[in-house]
Parts: structure tokens; C-alpha cells; sequence
């Protein structure tokens, strides 16, 4: 098939309610990532989970759609990308449903593990829909559409998901879902036309397993390492599991006539790179956004509305830029506009190491802008040139590929920043409590969660007004490393870029014979 469709009646009126039917369905996943977050608390009043039951709400999404987002990107290639599309679609405004419904936490945990499954269908067939839809001229703009939404629906889901739990109840979060299903899948079914890889004849079933098992257990292994220490089985121990089950994944893959992955993606250096990004950007960004958060919320005292109010800078930058997106990407290159994003990123990231506990906003506010144009630079161009580099019939699983990078980084992001923010506030908790010495010192160790937590309330009610301020400085001495950390992940990002961008010109980053390539520039 082509990149994009021939002329045909109404070409442009499709190709533009394909973009927001694609667009809606992404956003409603991205606000999903971040609304329930908000909406905990209030779980744990009505359904009275245990802690692991409450982090299961969370991680059972996650799970699924990082397991399954390859498969999903390869069942649109071969029985067709609207199809699977709307069956993802369909199961997760259903599943949303049965969310908004539960009246147990185990009720809730498995509609949201099923609703994991209609992410991962919907998630990376909306950008390979888009590459079968659009012109090659016109393909980075829908695509710098396309990401921007994405991180608008991350931006505003603490604040979209506060007014909803304080309006309406928990519930409110799941029901927000059906109607925006209910749009983009009638809009989809008008607007999006059929497409696949008529190369594909069959499903590579062993790969399918393997890689799948891989994923699930890579990513359960990084969730399990914030409640077991990282020397364990429960961490390091399923982690290497699931590295060689990659590996083997690769070496299963080689041998085989219709892989579920052609590893051929990979000698393509701006696909290699763009790949290599995605899990930077996802690990950096998603980590620091993670304690940010916490910052705002618990440090500075703020409401989940009021936190998502403070983040509206970065959210209007985000709708700012990405419309501009493809024309920035035409005149600049997806190398050079990736390796700007980065360090827009990088910059805001070392800048909030500033803040302290009483912080104005003024401080803040000019940093979440940078972080917002860097995610509205990077996002797009990261993208673009990924799906640039492949043959356009394998857009749905090239697509699984770099959003499956993209979610395991960020799954790693917040595991592993945590742990480290974690770290560095138990020593330096440590040290103060034993300057301090006395009763604080004998009780620093069970204060220590409600440290690492941050949670400002209990630490008064149980130790005392007076050791808020030593909690509250280790705390931040963790954060502020966290963030240093991330920064140092946006510079190694650059690197990386540099490196693999380097001397390809303005090219298409797509093999000669792929004659029906999506030529993106990609110079440095």
C-alpha cells in the first residue's frame, strides 16, 4: 500500500477528521496515565483496598498496554488498522464503564487491565494510521498534531482529574471516557479508510509470546523494584529475565521469514536512534514529571486542581508549538529539533533544582514553559523520524516499537529516579536525625516512609510541627538529585542524537527500494 492515500472526494475533509479522531483517542489515553492518579485517595476511602491493591490500580495498566503495545501495532498490519483501531477503541470506553462501575478493588484492577488492552491497540495504530493517511509533505505536521495532544492529555490530567473527584466522585474519571469514545470511534468509521501490509500473511505466534512475555515481565520487574529492594529477586532477578527473553526474542526473530519484528528497523541509524530517545525521554521526563508532582502536592501544599492549575504553562506551550511542528520539522530536521527539545528540557529540569521548600511560583512558572517546549519540540520530531525510517506497510508495528520503548522508559523513569530520590533522602534524613540525636533519632527509621513520602501531615501529627522542616529538607535534597539525574539523561539524549544524526544530510532516512517511503528531513 502507499503512504498515503490517492486523491479522492473529500480527501482533505478526511484526512483532517482522520487527525482528530486520532487525536481524541490518544488524548483520552494520555489523560488516563495521569487522571487516576488523582483519583486514588478517594478509591481508598470508598473501596477500602490494601496498598498493594491501590498500586495495582495503576500497575495493571501499565502492565498490559506496555506487554501488548507491539502486538497491537502488528494485529493493525495484518487484519487491518481501522478495524483493530476501533476494536480498541470500543473495548476501552467499555472497560471504562466497568471502571466507573466496580464495587470491589479486585473488580477494578481487572477492568483496568482490560482497558490496558484497548491502549495498546488504539496507542500506536493512531500514528500508523496517520502515515497511511497523509501525504509525505504533509506528514510531520499531523504528527506534530499528534504528539502535542499526547502531552496535553499527560498536562491536564491532575487538574481535569480534580475537579471531576471533587465535583462528581471517583467514578467520574472512568465515565469522562465514554463519550469521548463514543466521538472518535463514529468519526473514525466516517473518516479513517482501511489500511494494511498485504505482506504480511501470517502472525509470527512463538515471537508474538515471547516478546510479549518479555515486555510483561520487564515491566513488572521495574514497578516490583519500589517495594523490594533492587537486589532481589522481585527486582534485578525478573528484570534479567526479561532482558534475556528479549534477547531471545531478537535471535528468534532473525531466522524468520515473516517476523513480528523486522529487525532490519534497526540498521537504519535514525530509527536506531530515535528508538534509543524514546527510552531517554521516556525515563527522564516521566521521572521528573513523577516527583514534581509529589513536590507540588506535598511540599507546597497545593490540591490536586490547585497543582494542576500551576501546570497550565507547560500545557498552553504544548498547544502552542505542536501545530507548528511540521513546519519547524520541514525547515530545521527531526535531529536538530529533537536535540533543542532536549535540552529545553534538560535546562528546566537543572532549573527547578532551585526550588526550595517555601518557593514563589514566579520561580517555577518560566521552567514548566521550557519543559513544555521541549516536549512539543522533541515529541513530534522523535516520531517523524522514526516512522520516516521504515517502509510505510509496517507503520503499526514500527509504531509498537517506539511506543513500547517510550513506555518502558518512562516505567523506568519513575522506578528508578524514585529509587534514587528515595536514597538520597534516607541518608540525608539520616544525618539530620542524628545530629538531632534524642527520641527523633530512635524513631527516625519508622518516620523514614512518611519522609520519603513526603507526607507533611502525618509527620506533624505523629513527630511534631518542628521536624516538618528536616523531613521537608531531605525530601528535597532526593528531589533535587532526581532532577539532576533527568537532566543528565536529556544530555546523554543529545549525544545520542549527534551521534546518530550526524552527516545524513537531508535525505530520506528510508531505504532506496521502499518506494513508497515517508521521506522526513533528519539532518544535523
Amino acid at each position: 500500500m502507499s503512504a498515503a492515500p490517492a486523491e479522492h472526494p473529500h480527501s482533505e475533509r478526511r484526512m483532517r477528521l482522520t487527525l482528530f479522531a486520532m487525536c481524541f483517542a490518544l488524548f483520552m489515553i494520555m489523560l488516563d496515565n495521569t487522571v487516576v492518579n488523582v483519583a486514588l485517595p478517594t478509591i481508598q476511602e470508598d473501596l477500602n483496598p490494601s496498598i498493594s491493591g491501590l498500586q495495582w490500580t495503576i500497575n495493571a495498566y501499565v502492565l498490559v498496554f506496555a506487554a501488548l503495545i507491539l502486538l497491537g501495532g502488528k494485529l493493525g498490519d495484518r487484519f487491518g488498522r481501522k478495524r483493530m483501531f476501533l476494536v480498541g477503541v470500543v473495548l476501552f470506553g467499555v472497560c471504562s464503564v466497568l471502571c466507573a462501575l466496580a464495587q470491589t478493588d479486585t473488580q477494578l484492577i481487572a477492568a483496568r487491565a482490560l482497558q490496558g488492552t484497548g491502549a495498546a491497540l488504539m496507542n500506536p495504530l493512531s500514528l500508523s494510521i496517520l502515515v497511511a493517511t497523509f501525504p509525505r509533505e504533509r506528514l510531520a505536521g499531523a504528527i506534530g498534531m499528534w504528539a502535542g495532544i499526547s502531552g496535553l492529555g499527560l498536562a491536564v490530567g491532575p487538574l481535569v482529574g480534580g475537579i471531576l473527584v471533587d465535583g462528581v466522585g471517583w467514578a467520574a474519571v472512568f465515565w469522562i471516557n465514554v463519550p469521548i469514545s463514543v466521538i472518535a470511534f463514529a468519526v473514525a468509521v466516517y473518516a479513517v479508510r482501511e489500511s494494511r501490509d498485504d505482506t504480511v500473511r501470517s502472525l509470527d505466534v512463538v515471537g508474538t509470546v515471547i516478546v510479549t512475555a518479555g515486555l510483561f515481565l520487564l515491566t513488572y520487574g521495574v514497578i516490583g523494584a519500589n517495594d523490594h529492594p533492587w537486589v532481589s529477586w522481585n527486582a534485578l532477578g525478573l528484570i534479567a529475565l526479561a532482558l534475556g527473553l528479549l534477547a531471545l526474542f531478537c535471535i528468534w526473530e532473525s531466522r524468520q521469514e515473516q517476523p513480528m519484528v523486522p529487525l532490519g528497523f534497526f540498521r537504519s541509524r535514525v530509527f536506531s536512534t530515535a528508538i534509543i530517545v524514546a527510552v531517554l525521554v521516556g525515563f527522564g521526563l516521566f521521572g521528573s514529571i513523577y516527583v514534581i508532582t509529589l513536590y507540588m502536592q506535598n511540599i507546597q501544599g497545593y490540591s490536586a486542581v490547585g497543582a494542576g492549575l500551576r501546570t497550565l504553562p507547560l500545557t498552553l506551550v504544548v498547544l502552542a508549538v505542536s501545530p507548528m511542528a511540521g513546519k519547524l520539522n520541514a525547515r530545521f530536521g527531526s535531529g536538530r529539533l529533537m536535540a533543542a527539545g532536549m535540552l529545553l528540557a534538560g535546562v528546566a529540569m537543572a532549573g527547578l533544582t532551585l526550588t526550595a521548600v517555601d518557593s514563589s511560583y514566579n520561580l517555577m512558572w518560566p521552567f514548566y514553559v521550557l519543559l513544555g517546549a521541549g516536549l512539543a519540540l522533541a515529541m513530534p520530531a522523535m516520531s517523524a523520524a522514526a516512522m520516516g525510517a521504515i517502509d510505510p506497510r509496517k507503520a503499526g508495528v514500527g509504531s509498537g516499537v517506539l511506543n513500547a520503548s517510550r513506555q518502558v522508559g518512562g516505567a523506568l523513569g519513575i522506578a528508578i529516579l524514585g529509587s534514587v530520590a528515595a536514597a538520597v533522602t534516607a541518608s540525608r534524613w539520616a544525618d539530620e536525625t542524628g545530629r538531632v540525636g534524642g527520641r527523633l533519632a530512635e524513631n527516625a527509621d519508622r518516620l523514614l516512609p512518611l519522609v520519603e513520602g513526603a507526607q507533611g501531615e502525618l509527620i506533624r501529627r505523629f513527630a511534631g510541627e518542628q521536624v516538618w522542616p528536616l523531613a521537608a529538607d531531605a525530601w528535597l535534597r532526593g528531589f533535587h538529585t532526581a532532577l539532576w539525574f533527568g537532566a543528565a539523561l536529556m544530555a546523554l539524549a543529545i549525544v545520542a542524537i549527534l551521534i546518530g544524526f550526524r552527516g545524513l544530510g537531508a535525505r530520506p532516512a528510508v531505504q532506496p527500494d521502499d518506494a513508497d517511503a515517508v521521506p522526513v528531513p533528519v539532518e544535523l
